[in-house]
């Protein structure tokens, strides 16, 4: 039944990605947007890395580089998710989808209205349920995350990453320099606090924390200084660095759980 639902998400970074394999699992028909150079930092558990690639696999789940209409269809019959370079997302118009996920994570609405499908989600702070799109999930950690907001809007953005282990901002690894990245170690790799894992054209970009490195940008990105190039993860988990995080499954499960909310309504509607 759901195979015949297509769905658009907007964004394929780590926590679209957690969206995307939920949908995918449960029957639905994605399909996912990017930019030319996603700055996706846990690039191993995000379909954005089909970008550079042409091709990534995640826990099972397998996402493919398309170029047009024909290439979605094609990789959607052999039980691939279509990855398109798609800033705008035109395909939303081409395909017209059963719902769209805005799940690009800028704090704010870019372009996304209830009008784009018959259902229309945000991802976190930024939209308004009812008025911009229909349901709202949130995103913010804590006791609310995950949950279907139906009228109004997620929790603000802190800018402050959640803690783990007493670690939070500095869990962050930030580029101090402009310059082009060039990653010295490799994600999965143990670090120790100020051990070099890239540069910014000659500059080093130094790990703030030790711990596992779960996260670096791809190769030859042009970085300014500030930008968030990497990720230290304090546990020291190797494992964590290919499965999907517990925040982006929850984010999944709320878009599931308003997808098929969505379902119920108009299906009742109709009898």
């Amino acid at each position: 039944m759901f195979s015949r639902k297509r769905i658009v998400i907007k964004g394929a970074g780590d926590l679209a990605t957690g969206v995307a394999a939920r949908l995918w699992r449960s029957g639905f028909r994605v399909v996912m947007t990017e930019i030319s150079q996603p700055l996706t930092v846990r690039r191993t558990v995000s379909f954005s890395d089909a970008v550079y690639e042409g091709e990534t696999t995640v826990e099972g789940v397998t996402a493919r580089r398309v170029q047009d209409k024909a290439d979605i269809l094609k990789a959607l019959e052999e039980g691939a998710i279509p990855v398109r370079v798609d800033p705008h997302a035109d395909i939303v118009g081409e395909i017209e989808p059963f719902a769209v996920v805005d799940a690009i994570m800028a704090k704010r609405n870019i372009h996304t209205r209830k009008e784009d499908a018959p259902f229309v989600i945000g991802l976190g702070p930024g939209f308004e349920a009812g008025t911009d799109v229909h349901a709202v999930v949130e995103t913010k950690r804590g006791h609310t995350l995950g949950r279907v907001i139906w009228e109004g809007s997620a929790l603000p953005n802190t800018g402050i990453p959640g803690e783990v282990k007493g670690f939070s901002s500095e869990r962050v690894i930030r580029a101090p320099g402009p310059g082009l990245f060039k990653g010295i170690l490799s994600i999965g790799e143990h670090v120790e606090k100020g051990d070099i894992v890239a540069y910014a054209d000659n500059t080093p970009i130094r790990a703030p924390i030790s711990g596992m490195l779960r996260g670096l940008l791809h190769d030859a990105i042009f970085v300014e200084k500030g930008l968030k190039s990497g990720d230290v993860d304090p546990r020291d988990n190797r494992e964590s660095c290919w499965t999907i995080s517990d925040k982006a499954l929850a984010i999944g499960g709320g878009v599931l759980e308003a997808i098929l909310t969505a379902i119920n309504r108009m299906d009742s509607a109709k009898t």
